[in-house]
């Protein structure tokens, strides 16, 4: 099932035995400082090198589908493993599962849209020019401008150990 806009149901989540994904209270606190400082980076590159796309309304558009497809492809991995509770915060927006998903599963879940919408972009210009230079360097940046999040959390997951099962926040190691 999947909740737009409304977290899931209230129900007594059972983590007994789990241990939560980020243990540090400080840096689980402070996770979203790391996150802004990463975009923030990413925001300034443009104007570090000069570079501008294209009128208002081309970027809305490009924007826009971005941000759609960045948030299907997140969908698209977990949408038969479990039910999906898409909410946000301020501007984030988050998506929750309570898929138990195994290791490779979770990172890939976290990295697939950066994957696609970042690093293929990038790969892509090797063999365009002109305005689909300009189009798919601005989905790259974009994207990985809202994969701020996105992108710490998959370095953070390759530092669990391998058998690893994770579940709403918190992972288990099963032997």
């Amino acid at each position: 099932m999947l909740y737009f806009m409304k977290p899931f149901p209230e129900e007594k989540v059972d983590v007994t035995g789990y241990t939560r994904f980020i243990r540090s209270d400080w840096f689980n606190k402070n996770f979203m400082y790391f996150v802004y400082g990463l975009q923030a980076m990413l925001l300034l590159l443009p104007f570090l090198f000069g570079w501008t796309f294209s009128s208002l309304p081309v970027r809305i558009l490009a924007g826009i589908s971005t941000f759609l497809v960045h948030e299907l492809l997140h969908i698209l991995v977990v949408f038969r493993k479990g039910d999906i509770s898409i909410t946000h915060s301020g501007i984030f927006f988050w998506i929750h599962s309570n898929a138990v998903m195994s290791k490779g599963q979770f990172w890939f879940f976290m990295t697939l849209p950066f994957l696609a919408l970042t690093v293929v972009p990038l790969l892509a210009l090797l063999f365009v020019s002109g305005f689909w230079f300009n189009l798919l360097l601005f989905v790259a940046w974009l994207n990985a401008v809202i994969a701020g999040a996105d992108i710490l959390n998959s370095v953070l997951i390759l530092f669990k150990p391998k058998k690893a099962k994770f579940y709403r926040g918190y992972y288990i190691v099963e032997e």
